[in-house]
């Protein structure tokens, strides 16, 4: 059972226990807690900063009275806010509070509720008319936080807090991430990336699929009309011939004339396409959380060197179909072929990936990170079967060192250096460089919800 309740926040590190109850600490700001009866767990959801923001405690099953939860105070709304905003809140909040972002289910939970019932405009007025109801009413006063349970003691032991591994001269051993280091892009030059003098980046982009006739038509039904011209002309023809030569030129005089309607209807078609999204070729934001690094990192090298390919778009933060959450970091669209992205900053080392898809670093069996890639794979792959779809899981060292991949195994996510993909992933888009496929992209577009998306999708 999940109950919610209102407590005061106190000032406290991720997984630690509640202070003493008997020392007066000072209230920073009024929270929503969501308390899990059955797991224990105590979720905090605040904003700092105008940011959702989640402490988390361990604590005992509380007792004393319960007040219900604000479902526009936990979505951080107005009471007057609107549809768009609403929904724009839930997705904030939920990349945070999603139990594979660190959350607990019975939180989710609480924030999908909260979710369902305002944005249903039924369900919203009952509920509006409730609160109103409820406000008049005495409120009752929050429980004391809970006393936290002591660990046990031995005779002739005593508790010290886990400082780390250290050498033996007290020093802190050099291993695991470093908060100081910050990863950069490597710098390639044209004459490492096999296809780059390949590819002409002033090639004229080909939209597909295509509404005008193709030119061997239009140049046949003109050379068709011109010969019956010539003959008409130079030949003595009798009263019938003449009758017949004159259908013939009217007939084939309409074929034209309608290839070339249909001719320029199919450019306006593509100059209004090029037109509605600006000549853009990069949509949605990557996170721009200082935690997400990686992800901004690889935005930055498909920038940098996959738009050399004229037909190449470029999607960050995708959901999988049915989903509202940015499951996939970036995909890149290039013709009828699609890569998905995941990005990772991982310790260094050489890394590799067994035909089951299991990663390996260093020879050993890697347990520093999940990947959820093949997954989005598979869903990208069920969503758009006519299209070639794979992934790839760029990583970027946490600390001073390189980071090393063998070429991509044939599976649906491999690991690979930012150097690798952009030699081996840029060579197999340049297959068509210059495609636009309208209908993948807009498909692609739908999916993007790191922006609001175009009325037009």
């Amino acid at each position: 059972m999940v109950v919610a309740v209102h407590v005061t926040e106190w000032t406290l590190p991720v997984g630690m226990t509640f202070p003493c109850p008997h020392k007066e600490i000072p209230p920073r700001s009024e929270t929503a807690l969501v308390v899990n009866r059955h797991g224990g767990q105590l979720d905090a959801v605040a904003r700092r900063n105008g940011r959702p923001h989640i402490v988390s405690a361990p604590t005992r099953e509380m007792s004393g009275v319960v007040r219900g939860i604000d479902y526009y105070e936990l979505l951080g709304v107005d009471r007057t806010a609107s549809s768009a905003e609403i929904k724009s809140a839930y997705r904030s909040l939920a990349k945070v509070m999603h139990p594979d972002a660190g959350g607990t289910p019975g939180t989710f939970r609480l924030l999908r509720e909260a979710y369902e019932t305002l944005r249903d405009p039924r369900r919203r007025a009952a509920y509006d008319r409730g609160k109103d109801d409820g406000a008049q009413a005495s409120s009752p006063t929050p429980p004391s936080p809970p006393t936290p349970p002591q660990p046990r003691r031995t005779r002739g032991t005593t508790t010290r807090p886990w400082m780390g591994r250290t050498t033996g001269f007290g020093r802190q051993r050099e291993f695991g991430v470093d908060p100081d280091f910050v990863p950069t892009l490597p710098r390639l030059g044209p004459e490492v990336i096999p296809w780059w003098h390949e590819v002409d980046p002033g090639e004229r982009v080909r939209y597909v699929p295509s509404t005008a006739p193709s030119p061997e038509s239009v140049l046949a039904a003109l050379g068709g009309w011109l010969l019956l011209l010539v003959v008409g002309l130079l030949v003595d023809l009798s009263p019938l011939l003449v009758a017949v030569w004159l259908v013939l030129v009217a007939g084939v005089t309409t074929v034209v004339v309608g290839l070339g309607r249909r001719l320029l209807a199919a450019r306006g078609v593509d100059r209004g396409f090029a037109l509605e999204f600006g000549g853009r070729r990069v949509f949605g934001r990557p996170a721009a959380e200082p935690t997400h690094l990686a992800e901004q990192l690889t935005a930055e090298l498909l920038s940098r060197y996959l738009t050399r390919l004229p037909g190449v778009r470029i999607f960050h933060g995708l959901a999988w179909p049915g989903s509202v959450f940015a499951d996939v970091d970036h995909a890149v669209l290039c013709g009828r072929r699609l890569v998905l992205i995941e990005s990772k900053t991982w310790l260094p080392g050489h890394y590799t990936a067994d035909e089951t898809g299991a990663l390996w670093r260093n020879g050993h069996p890697f347990r520093g990170g999940a990947v959820r890639l093949p997954d989005g794979v598979a869903a990208y792959r069920e969503l758009l079967p006519d299209v070639e779809v794979r992934g790839a899981v760029l990583v970027y060292p946490s600390r001073a060192g390189s980071v090393t991949t063998d070429e991509p195994a044939d599976i649906s996510a491999p690991p690979m250096s930012p150097e690798l993909f952009v030699e081996h992933i840029g060579d197999w888009l340049a297959e068509e460089p210059a495609t636009v496929d309208r209908n993948l992209f807009r498909t692609l577009l739908r999916q993007v919800v790191s922006e609001e998306p175009y009325p037009d999708c």
